[in-house]
């Protein structure tokens, strides 16, 4: 029952990702139609093939398409669609999590500073001459893990983690790397302009880099996730039950924050900060899926991808293109007073 509606669910949202992909790459200054956009994808599928004593790539399509299209759908919409489903399929999967980590549907995943550890990360790449592999997102990474296993290990005491203690140690480190931010944003000088865009949350000059970079830590994690959504559901019970129940109460708290605390930099990494995302869609699935996160994670994190596709779409179709973190925040702060206003926030 629980697998057939996971997978129910799955397809629909899956399907309407595909469909929301498809229009967005047909939207923009250049007029592209959605059968152009179909050729474009179709040419560049390759399927393996045997040929002689080797293993060879063969593209089934050659359909007949103009350059210039060809380039502003595989180059310029497809690589920004491509990190948009990522890192909103990324933020909705850790927002779920931290929701039921926290037993509150106000938790999100900067919640124990990954989002503000990775902008001291970036800011700090930005104004002072660094030497990373891979840059600013590897700087902004490397920012987004210390921070969230500062707040750990600031929270951990004889091998336990109260999450009341972890909660308030990361209010506590995100207020003080807040100042750290506000430091360098006023030495930074002419990169000033670059740090404030970052720290908006954006896709614009997306490529298939970043994309390459983000979505196998991505997938490989959500599949981690996914395995401990039936602890996760015991763990809404509370610890002792959980624990009475045969759950290792730590151990499976440590995974959890730990994981998500990577999915969280992974995508942060490589869009900026763009918030909101895993506060409004795990929320919304919660009412239509129910409480089951063998159900909800898989749904949350394609309905996140669903989500922030759609609000970039809205962002790069004004008379001046926003980053996306504008709109989404333009979005999630009135959803964010509904939900002190109209709902039990206290606990799932």
């Amino acid at each position: 029952m629980v697998l057939a509606r996971t997978v129910r669910w799955s397809v629909g949202l899956a399907a309407l990702l595909v469909a929301v992909a498809l229009a967005s790459a047909t939207l923009g200054y250049a007029d592209v139609g959605p059968l152009a956009v179909a050729r474009v994808v179709l040419n560049a599928l390759a399927v393996p093939t045997v040929e002689g004593a080797g293993l060879a790539w063969r593209r089934p399509f050659g359909f007949d398409v103009a350059p210039t299209t060809r380039t502003i759908v595989r180059r310029i919409r497809l690589p920004r669609i491509a990190l948009g489903a990522t890192v909103g399929f990324a933020l909705a999967l850790a927002g779920t999590v931290m929701q039921g980590f926290f037993r509150n549907p106000m938790a999100d995943p900067s919640i124990i500073g990954v989002s503000t550890g990775a902008a001291v990360g970036a800011v700090a790449f930005i104004v002072v001459p660094l030497s990373f592999p891979f840059g600013l997102p590897a700087s902004a990474f490397v920012g987004a893990l210390v921070a969230a296993f500062g707040v750990y290990l600031v929270a951990t005491e004889d091998g336990r983690t109260p999450v009341a203690t972890l909660l308030l140690a990361g209010v506590a480190v995100q207020a003080f790397l807040g100042a750290v931010i506000s430091y360098l944003l006023l030495q930074a000088g002419d990169g000033l302009e670059t740090a404030v865009f970052w720290l908006m949350g954006h896709l614009q000059h997306s490529t298939w880099w970043r994309v390459k970079l983000a979505l196998p830590v991505v997938a490989v994690l959500f599949i981690v996730l996914v395995s401990y959504a039936r602890d996760l559901n015991v763990l809404l019970l509370g610890e002792e039950d959980a624990h009475t129940l045969g759950i290792e109460v730590e151990r499976t708290k440590r995974v959890l924050l730990a994981t998500s605390s990577v999915v969280t930099a992974a995508a942060v990494a490589v869009s900026g900060v763009i918030g909101f995302v895993g506060l409004i869609v795990p929320h919304m699935m919660r009412l239509v899926v129910g409480p089951d996160h063998r159900i909800l994670l898989p749904t949350s994190a394609l309905a996140g991808a669903v989500f922030l596709v759609a609000t970039d779409t809205v962002a790069r179709m004004g008379p001046a293109e926003m980053p996306v973190g504008i709109v989404t925040a333009a979005l999630g702060a009135p959803f964010f007073l509904y939900l002190l206003r109209d709902r039990e926030v206290h606990e799932l």
